[in-house]
């Protein structure tokens, strides 16, 4: 059971509207000297939108390697196509509604 003070992580962009992989490091290292228990990678403020899929679970596992256990990572699965979607949910081992 995961609880306590869960994050809805926000992804650092480049003005490019490149993902800011610094940027992203930085902000997992603080949120874990802050004690947060807790990380949502590419949740609905995570930019699901607009990233593709390889940048999105490329996002997960950035968040991952930098959190290194010392905090809980969930991966988002919002995307803004329902296919997009699906095949996130897939590659995140996650069931996939039918509606």
């Amino acid at each position: 059971m995961i609880i306590g003070s869960l994050v809805a992580l926000v992804t650092p962009m480049n003005p490019d509207g490149s993902v800011d992989w610094d940027a992203l490091k930085r902000l997992v290292e603080w949120h874990v000297a802050e004690g947060t228990h807790g990380i949502i990678a590419v949740g609905t403020t995570g930019e699901s939108a607009t990233l593709d899929v390889d940048e999105h679970l490329e996002v997960v596992r950035v968040v991952i390697e930098v959190a290194a256990g010392r905090l809980a990572v969930i991966a988002g699965t919002a995307a803004g196509r329902s296919v997009a979607r699906a095949d996130r949910r897939v590659e995140a081992k996650a069931p996939v509604p039918l509606r």
